[in-house]
């Protein structure tokens, strides 16, 4: 029997996009509960109990995030994080087209949870389809009496937002997100104060992922010892894995948390293609370090604690699978180069850092660097990290310094052939000059 799939419903139950489909499988009934029937401490005691922990790659407790809310500063806000950036991440995007009401239920649960009476959905620039579609949704939320004033025939009032951004990664980094909606430059704050003390306007905040959101309903109507059920003891809970690279079936594939690289690569994205051979797996997506894909890695649990028992932090879930037909070194110059390209600035570090990193990459690339250029790539990388207001920096740097610390092989072939080159061309230079100069002497 097919496993029940907890946040892409609308692969098991069809038009679940639709209000009335979504309604007759229970939907906003879990909403009207913790309005009509709990107070709002006990939703996030729920929430706690389940072990939900922060789907969008801290992977912080959810229920705890929410209790560090100031209850003596008001208004609250909710905003919830659909600015899915990560090269390799595309889960949240499918759970607002495919089951959008799921996910902007557990915004409202969120937000009676905080006593949040305006609730926001900031979504990356190119997603204004999609942020079209969900105002739809919420139209029709409003007009239904689920969203508005006296929710349920009680005191409690919500309204929901969208807003977009203009396509920039930094503004997935929570406080820049915020300065974002602000209408400031969308760039990190200085922390602390955390947005639960000081979010937007300056206000206590909750920022949730997509994903994490979309979990709470079926939490509260289900209970947190269902919820358990699945997962681990430390991550219970179903993950949707959103697989690419070198796979024969890429996509998003929901799964209980603890199973295996090898059952994602090969049971669920059907191999590598022809006879290939994993050799390395970046389980975060662009900001992820390089895991070496030998057997106790691909047999390792895709979980928060066991991950970094290979070197690297499971993330938001992104895994890009490289195989032995990809060199390492032209992978690190267009994760490189994507980084120079999304830094906003404001650190020197990462500023000037990804620049170096960018060009000293493609000089590798190119096939016009030295030995030389390896050591420095490494001491860049190695001054950017732990510097910088936010995570860009390192994240900039994970894949550059264990590529280097652990396929260390491709980046030195590619300098011996530029050396090769040079050397050969050194000698032929020289040939030609021995011909000429007898030519000389001749005449």
């Amino acid at each position: 029997m097919e496993a029940e799939l907890i946040l892409l419903r609308h692969r098991q139950i069809p038009e679940i996009d639709k209000l009335e489909v979504y309604r007759k499988n229970g939907g906003w009934e879990a909403f009207r509960k913790v309005v009509t029937t709990m107070q709002p401490d006990a939703v996030t005691d729920v929430v706690k109990a389940s072990g939900l922990r922060g789907r969008g790659g801290a992977g912080f407790p959810t229920g705890l995030k929410w209790s560090f809310t100031d209850k003596k500063v008001w208004p609250h806000y909710v905003v919830a994080n659909a600015d899915e950036s990560e090269p390799g991440t595309f889960k949240d995007r499918e759970i607002m087209e495919s089951n959008p009401f799921q996910f902007l239920e557990g915004v409202a649960i969120a937000a009676y949870a905080v006593q949040a009476h305006a609730a926001y959905v900031y979504l990356r620039g190119e997603f204004w389809q999609i942020g079209a579609q969900l105002d739809d949704k919420i139209a029709e939320l409003e007009a239904a009496g689920v969203l508005g004033d006296n929710l349920f025939g009680s005191s409690y009032s919500l309204r929901i937002y969208t807003h977009l951004g203009a396509g920039a990664y930094i503004c997935g980094e929570e406080t820049a997100m915020l300065e974002s909606m602000g209408g400031l430059l969308g760039q990190p704050r200085l922390r602390p104060p955390f947005p639960p003390s000081f979010g937007l306007f300056g206000k206590p905040t909750v920022v949730n992922n997509v994903e994490t959101l979309s979990n709470v309903p079926l939490i509260i109507d289900r209970g947190p010892e269902w919820f358990r059920k699945t997962g681990t003891e430390k991550s219970p809970g179903n993950k949707i894995f959103s697989l690419s690279g070198r796979v024969n079936k890429p996509g998003n594939y929901e799964l209980p948390l603890g199973t295996t690289f090898r059952t994602l690569i090969y049971e669920c994205g059907g191999g590598i293609p022809g006879e290939g051979k994993v050799k390395a797996i970046m389980p975060a997506g662009a900001s992820s370090s390089l895991i070496v894909a030998n057997d106790k890695a691909l047999d390792t649990p895709m979980d928060y604690e066991s991950v970094p028992a290979v070197g690297a932090q499971l993330g938001s879930a992104s895994v890009i699978i490289i195989d032995d037909t990809v060199s390492i070194d032209w992978l690190i110059a267009k994760t490189v180069r994507f980084f120079q390209h999304e830094s906003c600035g404001k650190c020197t570090p990462c500023r000037e850092g990804t620049y170096w990193m960018k060009h000293i990459t493609n000089r590798i690339t190119q096939g016009q660097s030295g030995p030389e250029d390896l050591q420095l790539l490494y001491d860049v990388a190695s001054q950017i990290k732990g510097k910088c207001l936010c995570a860009l920096g390192d994240f900039s740097t994970e894949a550059v310094l264990t590529g280097l610390d652990r396929f260390r092989g491709d980046f030195e072939a590619k300098v011996n052939a530029a050396e090769s080159r040079a050397a050969d061309n050194r000698t032929a230079d020289n040939r030609a000059a021995e011909s000429l100069a007898v030519e000389s002497r001749n005449h």
